[in-house]
């Protein structure tokens, strides 16, 4: 794990009102877990900004509404639209034991039981059903993110082992 590794968990997608609100897209779970980490680093176009004093609820239509230090106006609200909104990995408070964050799998080197390497954790995702990792190696593979799956995970040792056909 590298502490210093930077996370997007948003970005800003518009202005609200005059007086500077925000809507952002959160991608933490619950949605409005976004507030709970601070400072954040704003990056929009090609600047970094950290922010800290970040306020903001999630709103009973699902939105996400944000208050930002400095940001007083629909126009300076308006010219943020687009920044990515990104923490650093040490923000995150310690994975329960068995659990892992996604990050911390992305670039795992993966094999099988058997020892048939397979390539990389790129990333993983959702599909409403799962999660899923995608893993590059010699081709794109898809594999279901369960416990009848994925055997042993060792972010420490780099590696992951799961039970899955090669071929598949």
């Amino acid at each position: 794990m590298n502490p210093e590794r930077r996370i997007l968990l948003g970005r800003v997608i518009g202005a609200l009102g005059v007086k500077g609100e925000l809507r952002l897209e959160s991608w933490t779970s619950p949605r409005d877990a976004l507030f709970r980490y601070k400072p954040w680093i704003l990056v929009h176009r090609g600047e970094e900004t950290g922010i800290s004093g970040a306020k903001g609820k999630l709103n009973p239509n699902g939105s996400i509404t944000a208050r930002l230090p400095g940001i007083d106006s629909r126009d300076a609200a308006e010219a943020l639209v687009g920044a990515e909104i990104w923490i650093l990995r040490s923000q995150l408070p310690p994975a329960k034991p068995g659990e892992f964050y996604w990050v911390d799998l992305e670039g795992l080197k993966v094999a099988t039981v058997e020892g048939v390497p397979l390539g990389s954790v790129s990333h993983l995702f959702n599909n409403g059903a799962n999660d899923v990792l995608v893993v590059a190696g010699d081709r794109e593979r898809y594999l279901p993110y369960t416990p009848d799956v994925v055997r042993e995970v060792d972010p420490e040792g780099g590696r992951m082992v799961v039970d899955w056909d090669p071929d598949f």
